[in-house]
């Protein structure tokens, strides 16, 4: 079925202090598919992302002073209001994102899930008692630290933009969020809406949108600026190593969520149905632009050719095209660079013996879903991040072989263990360098209670539940002495 609503909403300007602002300039944001233009965007400045700082400095007191239960009462009206405007989401996920019509749906079930689980984190314990040598009541308390610096990522902008926010909001910090320049709306925008319309108060949550062109200025600024207290960061290991770097200068917390070359493990005993599914799903959701796709399948050499056979009439089933059309389940790459990286990949793999099981179509920005076989560890698509609808699939003799396979990159973001036999799979995930494993699953998971992030170069730091409330928050010391420890008498 064709979805005409191919129409941006009304872009009211960038969010500061409960208002909408005008810049001096706009940039284009363009729908994926066609290119075509889908909005004008707000171009900010650094000067406009220091204003947005410190009216969330401002409204720090006040917010973080409010009783729990009355920030845990707001993350649910937020909550109720994204419900509520699904119907707006899912198209911009089609037309502003290059989304299949499913994949839009999916994060409008997800982001308030995300944030009814930090408003239970408000009921949750900040702190503990600890035994004092004196007699003294010794708490460790966690409080909120102040302005916490969003930056979010374009392949799932409501999801990783509200993963970031809402515990840290939830515990009192307050928040100046920038998506990425290719999803202005649906990463940072539309949350300025849901907050006016839930009555967040002015300052607490503020959005500055900007284009490529000034990105590093107000991106600096979002890092840099004393006034802010911690960054989150959801992108790039290039971007994301120099970002963890200056943060570590300012003696600033961060949680940097980066990239994956994520592996599926089948192993012998393997349900084929399970295992052919999870890969499926794990490589080809939103055309592979996820951090915890599946870009590795390792198959024991004894089911290999079963289920590759499963795995290609999978993947032939999928279609690819405007996601306009519902039926469309791949849609475009994100942009015209991330196509040419994913043919690039495709190229030197071809030309160093790799074979193509399915696909290989390159169209412009449409990738068809495809499987590479005959892969060598000197070719750039087993060692760099491909971010497209692009799976490897190698065999592998033993458990340990297969550990090495998957350990064999610089990233440790997430894996996926096919077996019927849990002790063996847990086992082996015991060895793998990722922050992550799921068993019997694909590699693509996310839970908002549970703890998320990588090893090695995926990142540092966990979000999720009480690992949010960590990463965003200062532990102190505080006692209560009731005269019972000694000075020394010359005192």
């Amino acid at each position: 079925m064709l979805d005409t609503a191919n129409t941006a909403p009304d872009i009211k300007g960038i969010y500061i202090n409960g208002k909408w602002e005008q810049t001096a300039r706009l940039f284009d944001d363009t729908n994926p598919n066609d290119g075509s233009l889908w909005a004008k965007i707000p171009d900010a400045t650094g000067a406009d992302t220091r204003r947005a700082i410190e009216a969330a400095k401002a409204a720090f007191p006040a917010w973080s002073g409010l009783k729990f239960q009355e920030r845990a009462d707001l993350m649910l009206k937020i909550a109720e209001v994204i419900e509520r405007r699904a119907g707006d989401y899912i198209p911009a996920a089609q037309f502003e994102g290059g989304g299949w019509f499913g994949k839009g749906v999916y994060e409008t079930k997800v982001m308030p899930e995300m944030l009814k689980a930090a408003a239970a984190a408000c009921y949750s314990p900040i702190g503990e008692v600890l035994p004092s040598l004196h007699g003294k009541v010794s708490t460790a308390v966690r409080s909120p630290m102040g302005v916490i610096a969003i930056i979010s990522p374009w392949n799932m902008p409501g999801i990783l933009a509200t993963r970031p926010f809402s515990v840290p909001m939830a515990m009192g910090n307050t928040i100046v969020l920038k998506p990425s320049e290719e999803t202005p709306y649906l990463g940072g925008l539309f949350f300025a809406e849901i907050m006016e319309e839930a009555g967040v108060p002015p300052g607490v949550f503020n959005v500055i949108t900007c284009s490529r062109d000034n990105v590093a200025e107000v991106g600096d600024e979002l890092v840099d600026n004393p006034t802010v207290k911690g960054v989150a960061f959801t992108g790039s290991a290039a971007v994301g190593r120099r970002i963890a770097a200056k943060c570590g200068a300012h003696l600033k917390k961060a949680c940097i969520e980066l990239g994956g070359k994520d592996s599926l493990i089948v192993l012998e005993d393997a349900n084929m149905e399970r295992a052919t599914s999870s890969a499926s799903f794990g490589a080809f959701m939103h055309q592979g632009q996820i951090c915890m796709s599946v870009e590795k399948v390792l198959v024991q050499e004894k089911v290999y050719d079963e289920f590759l056979k499963g795995f290609v009439a999978r993947a032939a089933k999928l279609k690819t095209g405007n996601t306009a059309d519902k039926a469309n389940v791949i849609g475009p790459l994100i942009n015209d660079r991330q196509a040419a990286n994913v043919k690039s990949q495709l190229d030197d793999a071809v030309a160093k013996g790799a074979k193509i099981a399915i696909g290989g179509g390159v169209n412009g920005r449409f990738v068809e879903p495809t499987i590479v076989t005959n892969v060598t560890t000197n070719m750039d698509i087993w060692r760099d991040e491909t971010f497209g609808p692009v799976a490897v699939v190698v065999p592998f003799r033993t458990d340990a072989e297969a550990v090495a396979m998957n350990n064999d990159t610089e990233y440790g973001l997430s894996a996926g263990i096919i077996s019927e036999d849990e002790h063996r799979a847990m086992d082996i995930a015991k060895y793998l360098e990722t922050g992550m494993c799921h068993v019997n699953c694909s590699s693509i998971n996310d839970e908002a209670h549970a703890p998320f992030g990588g090893t090695k170069a995926s990142g540092l730091g966990r979000y999720g539940g009480r690992w949010s409330q960590e990463s965003f928050s200062e532990t102190r010391w505080i006692t209560l002495d009731r005269g019972q420890k000694p000075y020394p008498p010359v005192f």
